[in-house]
């Protein structure tokens, strides 16, 4: 009899989608999954569209249109801080995680062990296990998600070979800080390890919160792999188009199992991403704080409300929300406690954490039409925990 693999047996759907097919069930208000169903940038859509009836709709250079590297090198050099060569260290990928999990294969051996802050991401925790790499968690301390750097040179050890860090962070919402990278970055390079950044949210920024890319800090270049894309900030999130930047030592390594996997990012949303790059000003991205920021703190007003004080984001796109006031042993059932008695859906915080510590969190996305969340913020300001009542 043929049997699932070792890796297959012990994997589960992801939550975020599990609350997504529920929420279709009951035809509630999704703000578990991150779809992020804000309109999509006028240039950035006529330029895809303008590409597809050009004949661009066939395979590309396994790393990416020449444009779109060159739009990139200098949104890295004038966003982040980076200089980097577009021809040698510069990957378009089939999304940020298509970037992360090249990166993985080409780098990463089974048995290697990577440090991994906690609550995490789970296709990072995920990805990593289906390599047969062993994720060691270090845990961010609530409300305002910091870490002990003693913690993680505690979590070191001999098979240690990376650091993954995600800033802005899904799901808390955590800024790494300059000085918080600059810690990091001394251990990084005192036990010479990689470092694996997802700065996908870089843009989603709140509270005069600054984005800083690692690799921009001293001696941190050469052994960063910085990867980011264009799906949250310009709303495309089923295009699938990201890239990474990286030593171009790297490059042809990670570019082979990228190519291996996905061929290369569609061709014609290349053309559309850009657009975005080359066309939109400053005013495009302060708008999008603005507008964030108010939805952000709309979604914040209605968790505490309902009684499920949240942790206010410093960036991203999400809210971690205390929901031990609602009925249920483990927060899958108290989301779906929330679900049955509002109609809307939120996360499990089982889904980012490795044991029972986000029992009493659930995770709220406010990538919303306004419409949308409003009608959310008023379902949930209907909620009395009974302890209210």
């Amino acid at each position: 009899m043929i049997g699932l693999s070792r890796i297959a047996s012990d994997i589960a759907q992801s939550e975020i989608r599990v609350m997504s097919v529920e929420c279709e069930r009951v035809r509630g208000v999704n703000l578990a999954q991150g779809v992020c169903d804000t309109e999509v940038p006028l240039t950035v859509r006529r330029a895809a569209a303008a590409a597809i009836e050009s004949g661009a709709n066939q395979y590309t250079r396994l790393d990416g249109i020449p444009t779109l590297r060159q739009a990139i090198a200098n949104k890295l050099r004038d966003y982040n801080g980076l200089n980097v060569d577009p021809e040698r260290e510069v990957l378009v990928t089939s999304g940020a995680t298509g970037g992360f999990s090249a990166a993985c294969l080409a780098l990463l051996n089974p048995g290697d062990e990577v440090i991994i802050f906690e609550p995490f991401y789970g296709y990072h925790t995920h990805t990593l296990t289906a390599m047969n790499v062993v994720p060691v968690f270090v845990r961010l301390a609530a409300p305002d998600w910091n870490f002990d750097p003693a913690d993680v040179e505690g979590a070191i050890t001999p098979r240690t070979r990376a650091v993954v860090i995600n800033s802005p962070a899904n799901p808390s919402g955590k800024v790494f800080s300059r000085g918080e990278l600059q810690s990091l970055a001394e251990i990084v390079i005192r036990h010479d390890l990689l470092l694996i950044t997802d700065e996908i949210y870089e843009y989603f920024l709140y509270d005069g919160h600054q984005h800083i890319s690692a690799a921009s800090l001293p001696g941190m270049a050469e052994r960063t792999i910085t990867i980011s894309g264009f799906s949250k900030t310009f709303s495309i999130t089923g295009w699938r188009v990201g890239y990474l930047a990286c030593p171009a030592k790297w490059k042809t390594a990670i570019g082979y199992f990228h190519d291996l996997a996905y061929v290369c990012a569609p061709s014609p949303f290349q053309h559309g991403a850009a657009a975005g790059l080359n066309d939109l000003d400053a005013s495009f991205y302060s708008d999008l704080r603005r507008e964030y920021l108010q939805k952000r703190d709309m979604l914040c007003q209605a968790l505490t409300v309902a009684g499920l004080t949240p942790s206010i984001p410093q960036g991203s796109y999400y809210v971690l929300a205390d929901s031990s006031s609602l009925a249920g042993s483990n927060s899958k059932q108290k989301a779906m406690t929330l679900l049955n008695e509002t109609g809307v859906a939120s996360v499990p915080g089982a889904a980012f954490y490795h044991d029972n510590s986000g029992d009493n969190l659930l995770r709220f996305c406010f990538a919303k039409k306004t419409e949308d969340l409003e009608n959310a913020c008023g379902r949930l300001q209907r909620l009395r925990s009974p302890a209210a009542v």
